[in-house]
């Protein structure tokens, strides 16, 4: 018999979008079943987007499946699928139990679900390779990548300066989770971190849940050159 949750994601070396609500369920030990669906092509009619649509009118990754109240359901979108979970299993405490803390985290975590657009499509999401390089070279360049990097490294160290830590919000909550796979881009371009923020990047890096992304990541051994512009050939190939 299969779990009462099951969520569909992309290629992990790929799929920040994935990473959110997967590392979060793991992490903080909620059950489920997964499905991988592999990108095959960026075409509008491409196996994957057929898969999907017949989970999800979105078409997208991530998806979670749900039963509520005797009816399947499915949730799409990052921040949809973790609010949920947050009523679901309330006393996890995947937002912080106190008022004032929680409208904070919400609104740390929907500015990342919502903005930093130079930071995404400047630091293409990739588990696999090092590329410091071309981070150094797009720092140089690029005043809006720079402003997203200064905007989410000042956040990280206002909202450790008041939890104290070690998560943003004291434990493991749903705005690391949205934030995590930033972690990974910045250690992908290895972007230049303060001792604050370099040590939470450490922090996040170490969870088990984060942990197990990265291997399995690894793992794909999956090269799609069309989510990689900037290289021929995986590393090592």
């Amino acid at each position: 018999m299969g779990k009462a949750l099951t969520l569909y994601i992309g290629n992990r070396n790929y799929s920040s979008w994935s990473m959110r609500p997967w590392v979060l369920m793991r992490q903080v030990g909620i059950d489920f079943d997964e499905v991988m669906v592999r990108f095959d092509s960026p075409s509008p009619d491409s196996g994957f987007k057929r898969r999907l649509a017949a989970v999800s009118p979105a078409g997208k990754v991530p998806v979670l499946q749900a039963v509520v109240d005797e009816t399947p359901l499915a949730i799409w979108d990052t921040l949809a699928i973790a609010e949920f979970l947050a009523e679901r299993f309330a006393g996890l405490h995947l937002w912080p139990a106190q008022p004032a803390s929680r409208a904070r985290a919400r609104s740390v975590t929907a500015e990342m679900h919502s903005g930093f657009t130079a930071l995404r499509s400047r630091f293409g999401f990739n588990v696999e390779a090092s590329l410091p390089q071309i981070g150094q070279r797009a720092l140089v360049e690029d005043p809006a990548l720079r402003a997203d990097v200064a905007r989410v490294t000042q956040l990280w160290s206002d909202c450790l300066a008041v939890s104290g830590g070690p998560f943003l919000f004291g434990g493991f909550g749903i705005a690391d989770a949205f934030y995590a796979p930033v972690v990974l881009r910045f250690r992908t371009y290895a972007v230049p971190l303060d001792a604050a923020c370099a040590a939470y990047a450490r922090r996040i890096v170490e969870c088990v849940a984060v942990r197990e992304w990265i291997d399995a990541a690894l793992a794909e051994h999956d090269f799609l050159p069309f989510y990689e512009p900037y290289r021929s050939a995986p590393q090592g190939a």
